[in-house]
């Protein structure tokens, strides 16, 4: 049978990622996961035993929290198994999309990954989460991959069970950090006072000591909060603080970030003129349609992103699932980043199961083709894609980061436009940063 998992005796060592306390958390994962599906018993559809030839895989991403939320990707993830089911499956397995609210919330996360397992998934494939801690021990203690993460912590790229699409913020910042060091006189962070956020203000560094520029000034801020008037301030006072060049200001707070510049609006007024500049994920179309096009905060605004811009023709095959299977939902923005991460992590999938022919699809063949060298193509949305435990970025504790090709885009008259042809790989400014 197709959907069927064999569960691996042992856990997969988490490399350069406090492996023993890994160690131990896989473990535990593991017999509550055995004690789950024990209570749960037989799952329609991809019971033990039955030769039912559906492909069973998971998407998770925070819906109505009060910070962050991606519903677009789960929603894309449902509409992507409908468009996959109705041109005949995957070599003619049927595909089974399970969703799960992530609630950007540890415990919710870590109950995502046990129903993943409980459910007999061979993948989770395209999802957002900040609480890799809590999710990639129960997925490795069961041998799931996670494919195409959003690339928001460390763990992503230092699991050997994860495969990741992007550079993640690591090449979002480092490649914004290397375009400010030309554009900016003072430049100020203004990042989640969280474990994540943490991780970057030395990638944001990294590229502006690749262009001679001095660090960052490190500003934390509530991740949740309602108003950001006194980290907009200081803010203001860093930036405007120098000579000679215009400072930059850098909101990296996820959806928040447009909270964060209504209170940078109100209080710019009373400072010298700065620019800002921010990553995809932060901003999107529809973040600088809200906040006022060309009148805008974000006029002007340097954008690093992953992909191509949303108006590129090879996002052409995306939109077409999106338009049969998926018109009028609100919830699926195809300009946004967590969307098309969506899109390429499937892609990644789809290529996956097609290279094993007419052998079963597992939890375990899945990562044996992945990890014995298998090409992956996305339609030159990423360069080719290709694993390898310990890659080029493995010196700094990065091990899985495979892809760190990023684009500079730049906000004109309200719309985001290419501001450079191709991508640029950040590779080596990410060798020297501090992490």
């Amino acid at each position: 049978m197709t959907g069927r998992r064999r569960i691996r005796s042992t856990v997969l060592p988490r490399s350069l990622v406090r492996p023993a306390r890994a160690g131990a958390l896989a473990a535990g994962a593991l017999a509550a996961c055995s004690a789950l599906l024990a209570g749960c018993g037989i799952v329609p559809g991809v019971a033990q035993g039955s030769e039912d030839d559906t492909i069973t895989v998971m998407t998770w991403a925070p819906e109505n929290t009060g910070a962050t939320n991606k519903p677009g990707m789960p929603a894309f993830a449902e509409a992507y198994g409908r468009w996959v089911n109705d041109h005949g499956g995957i070599d003619g397995r049927r595909l089974k999309v399970l969703t799960c609210n992530e609630r950007d919330d540890a415990v919710a996360a870590a109950r995502c990954a046990r129903r993943a397992v409980a459910e007999n998934a061979v993948a989770v494939v395209g999802s957002y989460s900040q609480h890799g801690d809590a999710f990639l021990p129960t997925l490795e203690a069961a041998g799931i991959p996670y494919i195409g993460g959003y690339g928001l912590t460390h763990d992503e790229f230092t699991s050997p069970l994860s495969y990741p699409v992007n550079g993640g913020q690591p090449a979002l910042l480092a490649g914004l950090g290397r375009t400010l060091a030309d554009a900016c006189g003072p430049v100020a962070l203004v990042r989640p006072d969280t474990i994540a956020g943490d991780q970057l203000p030395p990638l944001l560094d990294s590229g502006l000591a690749a262009g001679g520029h001095d660090p960052a000034g490190d500003l934390r801020a509530a991740e949740a909060a309602t108003s950001y008037g006194d980290a907009a301030e200081r803010a203001l006072e860093h930036a405007a603080g120098g000579a000679g060049e215009k400072g930059c200001v850098v909101p990296a707070l996820g959806d928040r970030t447009g909270t964060f510049m209504d209170s940078f609006r109100r209080a710019r007024g009373d400072h010298p003129e700065v620019r800002t500049a921010t990553v995809l994920g932060s901003v999107d179309q529809t973040v600088l349609d809200a906040s006022g096009g060309a009148s805008g905060p974000y006029e002007g605004a340097y954008v690093t992103g992953w992909y191509p811009e949303a108006g590129d023709a090879r996002w052409k095959p995306m939109k077409e699932v999106i338009r049969a299977e998926a018109f009028g939902d609100n919830r699926i923005d195809p300009a946004d980043a967590g969307v098309q991460t969506t899109w390429i992590a499937y892609t990644v999938f789809r290529q996956a199961v097609e290279s094993l022919g007419d052998g079963e699809v597992t939890a375990d063949t899945l990562t044996g083709a992945l990890d014995g060298g298998l090409k992956i193509s996305t339609g030159n949305l990423t360069p080719t894609l290709r694993w390898e435990f310990q890659d080029t970025l493995a010196s700094i504790g990065l091990p899985r980061l495979v892809n760190a090709n990023v684009t500079l885009q730049q906000v004109e008259k309200g719309r985001l436009v290419s501001a450079a042809d191709g991508f640029t790989d950040v590779t080596a400014t990410l060798k020297d940063a501090a992490l």
